[in-house]
């Protein structure tokens, strides 16, 4: 089984950028445990950062066929994006909406999600480990659909 985790705008500056909202761990620390979570499932992940919208577009419509789920932390994307909104319901992969602050929690423009009505759930504002979270429960949601052997 394979996982394609996906991390917008700047994410790639996680463990420096406001520490006390999102924490000191690094997004090559949040994949590296990624991996080690997956791989004692006998899973895999696959993990990519990008700042550009129309990146993670592309990304989204070219998983169909390479992975069998998504975990997507859009960044400032996720309250402003009709295009994930509509790749995300396209593709019609089981996707889990990732943050690791709690959006609801901060600034009202951070509270909509315009992707979250095209995800199977949602994980927030437990730092770092939201990503693990969200993984193990997509694990959990394709186990659960996969057929009985």
């Amino acid at each position: 089984m394979r996982i394609l985790v996906l991390s917008g705008p700047n994410l790639q500056l996680l463990g420096t950028r406001e520490p006390q909202v999102y924490g000191h761990t690094t997004l090559g620390e949040i994949h590296d445990d990624l991996a080690l979570a997956a791989a004692e499932r006998g899973a895999e992940v696959e993990c990519r950062q990008t700042n550009h919208e129309g990146t993670l577009v592309d990304w989204i419509g070219q998983a169909p066929g390479s992975f069998e789920g998504l975990l997507l932390n859009a960044g400032a994307y996720t309250h402003t994006s009709l295009a994930l909104f509509d790749a995300l319901k396209s593709v019609a992969l089981p996707c889990v909406e990732v943050h690791v602050s709690n959006p609801e929690a901060r600034e009202i423009f951070r509270r909509r999600s315009r992707i979250a009505p095209a995800c199977v759930g949602k994980v927030a504002g437990f730092g770092a480990r939201s990503y693990r979270i969200a993984l193990l429960a997509l694990l959990d949601l394709l186990d659960a659909r996969a057929p009985a052997k």
